[in-house]
């Protein structure tokens, strides 16, 4: 396998990107079938990124070719994976904004990293934070007694300017951190108005991933690239390089979807 590269995504406003089912007045959020948790498609992001180029010919070297009057499909010379969470900013009453992460996610993460520098993967409880004070997270409160001083939590998050800010950092375990993350997504009410401004019809509940949560998905050469590797990864990092800030997933008419992307 060629070498794997990663993209952060760092959400400037809330994202959406819709699910498979609708439960009953909630449109869903897409979710990783074996956590729960949420996630971008690659399908989503690579959408986005072959839409941002506009020379045909290295749109189809990079991305193949669209199936139209019955083409036959060829692939193109790079592959994207999936948008995972990193960190994900929760409210806290101790601390204003706390971002968690769990040791499955860091995990994940340093396996696409490749892990250059033989980090640990940290255990639950470990922290940035004092750990002289109990920490309030929503309708949790975890005491002093139970968190872990982390001295080398600085590694494990990006030194990009734009998430610079992140120095609340805390390791929950799975499931808890699994819950919490399911709680502080963010819920909008949406109702259709007639031409009276009056309602028309019922209402639904849209979820989103929360501004300033921080992720990434992996990317990489495919064998289709063969002997023209080389060129593939500059005309993709060119691509990366082009916008910085990109909108992905719907209602970008209300701002949403946008994030900062770098490497």
């Amino acid at each position: 396998m060629s070498a794997i590269n990663l993209v952060y995504l760092y959400l400037l406003s809330p994202l959406h990107t819709g699910g498979t089912t609708q439960e009953g007045n909630l449109l869903g959020i897409a979710r990783e079938s074996h956590t729960n948790l949420p996630y971008v498609p690659s399908s989503t992001i690579r959408g986005r990124l072959r839409s941002g180029e506009k020379d045909q010919d290295k749109k189809f070297t990079l991305f193949g070719n669209d199936l139209e009057n019955g083409e036959t499909l060829t692939q193109g010379s790079i592959w994207v994976g999936d948008g995972s969470i990193l960190w994900l900013p929760v409210p806290s009453l101790s601390h204003g904004m706390v971002w968690v992460s769990s040791p499955t996610l860091l995990r994940r993460w340093l396996r696409f990293s490749g892990n250059p520098e033989g980090l640990a993967v940290p255990d639950p409880y470990q922290t940035s934070l004092p750990t002289n004070a109990p920490v309030y997270l929503k309708d949790a409160i975890l005491p002093a007694t139970s968190l872990i001083k982390w001295t080398d939590w600085d590694k494990f998050t990006s030194k990009h300017p734009e998430s610079e800010g992140m120095q609340n950092v805390l390791v929950l375990p799975d499931q808890h951190c699994e819950t919490l993350i399911q709680m502080s997504l963010w819920r909008q009410v949406k109702i259709k108005l007639d031409k009276h401004k009056t309602v028309n019809g019922g209402f639904r509940y849209e979820e989103a991933i929360p501004p300033d949560t921080l992720m990434y998905f992996p990317w990489g050469i495919t064998s289709q690239a063969n002997g023209s590797s080389e060129q593939a990864l500059t005309d993709f990092q060119s691509l990366l390089a082009k916008d910085s800030i990109l909108q992905i997933g719907g209602q970008e008419s209300l701002g949403r979807g946008f994030v900062q992307l770098f490497s």
